[in-house]
């Protein structure tokens, strides 16, 4: 997939709402070989995903390992809105709190002095953090009304053709004349 394309489809209206929503899930390969699919908030800056977690987490040995990664952003509701993205990972360890795990960590819903405490909370527990920073290679948006899952949209082909296939059968019959 071109980078234009993938720009196009992360640029749509749609695409730019579920990128402002503050969760995803990550999916990536263990250690083990084993798929792991873990939700984490992260934050969008224009053309990266970010993520952040703590500098012992686990999920680092993995994505040092093999970087590539794919996220999911959807709704709740029916119909889903998805968005898809895949793409390799770069891992970059900061002193102090990202300001990214800040912002992405802003719509919960906090009072002002639950913000401050949750703040002060976080900057108590980690002296660092390592920046996930995901750059996408390939990217599908799903809205079950103009896009739809490649699997649904083959059997929609599939049906029209036998449609077509029926339809012509019918009026086949119809022009041959019959034995009696």
């Amino acid at each position: 997939m071109t980078n234009d394309r993938i720009t196009e489809i992360l640029s749509r209206p749609l695409s730019q709402e579920l990128l402002a929503r503050d969760l995803c899930r990550l999916a990536y390969v263990a250690k083990d070989g084993t798929p792991r699919n873990i939700p984490i908030a992260f934050a969008w800056n224009g053309k990266e995903a970010v993520m952040c977690t703590s500098k012992n987490a686990p999920k680092l040995a993995s994505l040092r390992h093999n970087p590539a990664v794919a996220i999911t952003i959807d709704t709740e509701v029916h119909p889903p809105k998805i968005l898809l993205v895949r793409g390799t990972v770069e891992l970059d360890e900061v002193d102090g709190i990202p300001e990214e795990y800040l912002e992405m960590n802003g719509s919960y819903t906090m009072t002002a002095e639950q913000r401050i405490e949750w703040e002060a909370e976080v900057r108590s527990l980690y002296d660092g953090m390592v920046r996930i920073v995901m750059t996408p290679t390939w990217a599908k948006l799903i809205d079950f009304e103009t896009t739809l899952p490649s699997a649904v949209e083959e059997l929609i082909q599939q049906r029209a053709e036998r449609q077509q296939h029926s339809g012509n059968n019918e009026r086949s019959d119809e022009s041959t004349p019959s034995k009696s």
